[in-house]
C-alpha cells in the first residue's frame, strides 16, 4: 500500500527547519545577522544592514571582517546545504536531524574586495566548485543593489567532516 504524499507546506516547513537549524549552529552567523533565502536547493544569504557593521565611518564602509564573515558563512553553509539537500529529497519525513550537523572545516579563506560595501543590506551565494569524502573547494560571490556589480568574493577550501557510522 503507497503512502500519501505529503502536503507541499509540510515539505516546505521541514526542509527550513532544517536550514534554520543549521544556520544556528554558527554562532557567528547569529552574530551578524545573516539569514538564507531558500528556493528550492538554491540559497541566497542575506546580511541586514545594522550600523556595527560599519568600518569606516568617514565613507562609511562595512567593515571588512565583516564581509568577510559573511561570506566565509555563507560558504560554510552553501556547502552543507548542497549535501543535505540530496537526504532530504531522498528521505522525506526521516528527513536528517539537525541536531547531528556535522560542519566542514575551513582550511584557507581569500577575499577579493572589489569596492567599498555601502551601509546596505549585502546578499552572497556559494558555489561549490568540488566537492568530495575528504575537501571541497566554494566560490562566493557578494553584491548589493546590483548581482552583476559586486563587492567582494571569495575562494575557501574545506576539510569535510567524517562520515558517521550507523
Amino acid at each position: 500500500m503507497s503512502r500519501r504524499p505529503e502536503p507541499m507546506q509540510v515539505v516546505k516547513q521541514r526542509r527550513d527547519g532544517l536550514l534554520s537549524a543549521l544556520v544556528q549552529t554558527i554562532p557567528f552567523a547569529a552574530f551578524l545577522g545573516v539569514q538564507f533565502d531558500r528556493r528550492g536547493d538554491e540559497l541566497t544569504a542575506v546580511l541586514p544592514y545594522r550600523d556595527m557593521l560599519i568600518g569606516n565611518p568617514m565613507l562609511p564602509a562595512l567593515h571588512g571582517g565583516a564581509t568577510a564573515g559573511f561570506l566565509e558563512v555563507t560558504a560554510v553553509v552553501g556547502l552543507t546545504w548542497s549535501i543535505l539537500w540530496p537526504q532530504v529529497e531522498a528521505a522525506g519525513e526521516d528527513a536528517p536531524d539537525p541536531a547531528g550537523i556535522a560542519l566542514p572545516k575551513t582550511i584557507d579563506f581569500t577575499v577579493d574586495y572589489l569596492r567599498s560595501g555601502l551601509p546596505r543590506d549585502a546578499y552572497a551565494r556559494a558555489r561549490v566548485n568540488r566537492s568530495g569524502r575528504r575537501y571541497a573547494s566554494v566560490h562566493v560571490e557578494g553584491w548589493q543593489d546590483n548581482r552583476s556589480r559586486l563587492f567582494a568574493q571569495a575562494t575557501g577550501h574545506f576539510l569535510m567532516p567524517e562520515p558517521k557510522d550507523g
